[in-house]
């Protein structure tokens, strides 16, 4: 039986008609059958907008809107932002990479990539996508993955994409802890970039702020660590 998240809808947005084929043949190989492709940045909002797929493997150095600049502004539209996306790119800069998650990236595959690697994230996170709860609850925070939003007593916060998949990692992972490291290798992959550790630190400070009295449960495990605390 196939699987059911290679029912999903995946654009491939990449100016070189060659490597935008062996994308899309490398994903047909592997079963995945709703795919679109678009060659410059204009092009793939059109398609964003008209069919919103669920995945979208996008280069940062296309024609007309740069990959950036669509990235922000498909997570910064209320009707697109659970569209999720994963940037294809030769840049291999820490600001860059970061850039990347500040303005939605779910993740940042450098060039040249092995088509294992591929596979491995366009599975992962469309697996994901299809298997857990789309509003995850704890205590007074709900956190809707579909939406993009987290609230707390029914206030909206406003977290980055960073600082969300932070918070939705220890949701699903309530009571285990995790070093920095960790959290890095579980938010990026095994493969990309290279990021320091003491940018977990400045973003776990920045979403304990944004929670407010709710931010004292995301606990410091001194020499290890952070974990959520058990219910």
């Amino acid at each position: 039986m196939e699987d059911s998240y290679k029912k999903a809808k995946i654009l491939i947005v990449e100016d070189e008609q060659h490597i935008n084929r062996l994308i899309e043949l490398v994903l047909l190989s592997d079963g995945y059958h709703r795919i679109q492709k678009a060659y410059d940045g204009n092009e793939a909002f059109s398609i964003v907008k008209r069919d919103k797929p669920d995945l979208v493997l996008l280069d940062v150095m296309i024609p007309g809107i740069d990959g950036f600049t669509l990235c922000k502004l498909i997570k910064d539209d209320p009707e697109l932002n659970s569209v999720q996306i994963i940037m294809l790119t030769a840049k291999n800069l820490e600001e860059d990479i970061l850039k990347g998650f500040e303005y939605g990236a779910i993740d940042y595959i450098s060039k040249p990539f092995s088509n294992k690697i591929l596979l491995a994230r366009t599975r992962a996170h469309l697996s994901n996508l299809s298997k857990h709860d789309n509003i995850i609850n704890y205590k007074n925070l709900s956190l809707d993955l579909e939406k993009v939003i987290v609230k707390i007593d029914d206030k909206i916060i406003d977290l980055t994409n960073f600082e969300f998949k932070i918070l939705y990692t220890f949701l699903t992972n309530i009571g285990i802890v995790f070093s920095r490291s960790q959290l890095l290798s579980y938010l990026r992959g095994n493969d990309g970039f290279d990021v320091s550790e003491r940018a977990v630190d400045v973003q776990i400070v920045n979403l304990r702020r944004k929670l407010g009295a709710f931010g004292s449960n995301i606990e410091t495990i001194r020499g290890f660590g952070y974990k959520l605390k058990e219910l």
